[in-house]
């Protein structure tokens, strides 16, 4: 089958690529669609040391199973449901665990993958596939609100106007009225201000420290720093970046002004999937390009691309679009 792999630091597309055998308990997905994700880049240069095909937001359609000829999304962490962690009620964090497309699992930028049946939530007819693909990052979008007590009155940063950025500042902006997104690039920010959120460049960011919370969507190394630099004493840093590499900072600030951090990684596909049926946020402006699963290397060289949000793979025929499709070149 057709697959984009990473092998060190090195990615090919490849025809020949062994088609995966699902393993007790998992389904043959058929690909659709896929989501190119900042995490996917970060794998490309070090991050977890994975090898393998990439990809972990795609919707399909369930080959065998109960959801057979359905189309599905799948949660990402494939857990044992035996240890005392998932026990306890956090298989998303199973010591045993792998997860689709970053870490030993191959991922879903290819025909097919196997993905746990438990991990399945069909996907409703009304949302169309494009929209359904974001169905993972929303998820972890709705990730905040399921972890922290949110006021109305409360003040929240999103630092980073990207593809998670951009959805996170439209979930929070359902909990409270006072959500701000800092970011660096004008038109991403346009896109931002278009839906109604207030946005500010990073360089005329306010200069108190008064945020209640603070939401790193920057996928950078200097989020944290900055973050530091605008949250209030006994306030909270929710992380949501994660990048390859040793950062280094002084901790000193952290324990003086007594300041929470909080890492934040998947959330409620359930929610998410209402979320997309009734319109709640809104993903279509966020796709800058799609391309053929053959072009996987130009996709991911557009995904880096400055300006560039949401780059799509369309694993089977394109569909229909206002934007083109591209080919391999």
């Amino acid at each position: 089958m057709r697959a984009i792999v990473l092998d060190r630091d090195q990615v090919t597309v490849r025809d020949d690529y062994p088609l995966p055998i699902p393993a007790a308990g998992e389904v043959l997905v058929r690909v659709l669609q896929a989501g190119l994700c900042e995490t996917d880049l970060q794998l490309i240069r070090g991050y977890m040391g994975f090898r393998g095909v990439l990809g972990h937001e795609f919707v399909g359609v369930a080959e065998s199973g109960p959801f057979m000829g359905r189309r599905v999304v799948g949660e990402i962490n494939c857990s044992c449901w035996k240890c005392e962690t998932c026990l306890s009620g956090r298989p998303t964090h199973c010591p045993h665990r792998s997860v689709i497309g970053i870490l030993n699992h191959d991922g879903a930028f290819a025909d097919f993958v196997a993905v746990p049946q438990r991990n399945l939530h069909i996907v409703p007819d009304s949302v169309p596939t494009d929209l359904a693909v974001f169905t993972e990052p929303l998820a972890a979008a709705f990730q905040i609100p399921a972890q922290l007590p949110l006021r109305r009155e409360d003040r929240i940063v999103v630092l980073g106007d990207g593809r998670l950025g951009n959805l996170c500042a439209q979930v929070l902006v359902r909990f409270c009225d006072r959500v701000l997104v800092i970011g660096k690039h004008t038109e991403k920010l346009t896109i931002l201000r278009q839906l109604g959120l207030e946005t500010c460049l990073l360089e005329n960011h306010p200069r108190e420290r008064c945020t209640d919370i603070v939401v790193d969507c920057t996928g950078s190394e200097s989020g944290l720093p900055t973050a530091l630099q605008l949250v209030r004493p006994r306030g909270t840093i929710v992380l949501k970046t994660t990048v390859a590499g040793t950062q280094t900072m002084p901790w000193a600030p952290i324990v003086i002004d007594e300041v929470s951090i909080v890492g934040s990684r998947c959330g409620p596909f359930d929610r998410a999937l209402i979320a997309l049926e009734q319109n709640e946020v809104q993903v279509q402006p966020l796709i800058s390009d799609r391309f053929k699963l053959s072009a996987g290397l130009a996709a991911l060289e557009r995904a880096q691309s400055k300006g560039a949000l949401k780059i799509l793979l369309d694993c089977s025929e394109c569909h229909s679009s206002q934007l083109t499709c591209h080919e391999a070149q």
